[in-house]
């Protein structure tokens, strides 16, 4: 087992990353810190409950895992819509757009290819703009979709809706949680469109992903296009 991060290792780390020696400043790189470890472990232990889901298990046995209650463990981690605080306007946009792209297509929850649709609503934001310069049509991806010439796979299930509600899939939910992983590993302090797409990739059985790679669309060229984007928009702010 790879040993953890100990506490005076992490107090040094806070004292590099801290503005000056002052204990204040440390206190609140400290402050900083924690809130970073506390959403990556939320992060973590969630991406397994979302594969405890995908595979089937119950409530009851993840709680039984987690030595809390089912409603407690399913309060945490069953709500219809993921947490999406850090989440920009446009990639809550694309969150709610994804219900509507389930709705469309007849489907009770929303599957991780509905996000994938969705992040084409927006042309001028910049997951659409690296997908259509690489290539990717929406119509591309609704020809992989079920019910297409080709044969798409079964949507994505284990949503449990409330009412008349549409709620996520264990994948889709996991995706959102992949897109604030995807943020954290490039220092961004916020979530856009182009760490949602990259978050589809992560589960490589989730629809989305198997969607990509059909097409032949890779994260790695996702990301590199979504860099060089991203510096150009650097350097230009910089100019003006």
């Amino acid at each position: 087992m790879v040993p953890l991060p100990d506490v005076q290792s992490l107090i040094e780390v806070v004292r590099g990353d801290a503005l000056s020696d002052d204990p204040l400043d440390q206190l609140a790189q400290a402050a900083r810190s924690v809130a970073e470890i506390e959403e990556v472990s939320d992060g973590l232990l969630g991406h397994f409950v979302e594969s405890c889901r995908a595979s089937g298990y119950s409530w009851s046995q993840i709680s039984a895992v987690l030595g809390v209650s089912k409603q407690a463990v399913h309060k945490r981690f069953a709500g219809l819509t993921p947490t999406l605080e850090r989440f920009t306007p446009r990639a809550r946009s694309v969150v709610s757009d994804a219900v509507e792209e389930a709705r469309a297509l007849g489907q009770t929850a929303v599957g991780t290819e509905h996000l994938l649709l969705a992040l084409f609503e927006d042309p001028e934001a910049l997951a659409a703009q690296v997908m259509e310069e690489a290539g990717l049509r929406r119509e591309a991806v609704v020809g992989k979709l079920p019910g297409a010439p080709d044969g798409g796979a079964a949507p994505e299930t284990g949503a449990e809706p409330a009412g008349n509600e549409i709620g996520y899939s264990p994948r889709a939910r996991t995706a959102l949680r992949n897109a604030v992983e995807e943020a954290l590993k490039l220092g961004h302090n916020y979530v856009g469109t182009e760490h949602l797409l990259l978050g589809l990739f992560d589960d490589p059985d989730a629809r989305a992903a198997e969607i990509l790679g059909s097409l032949g669309v890779t994260h790695e060229d996702m990301e590199q296009r979504l860099a060089a984007k991203l510096a150009a928009l650097a350097a230009s702010r910089k100019r003006a």
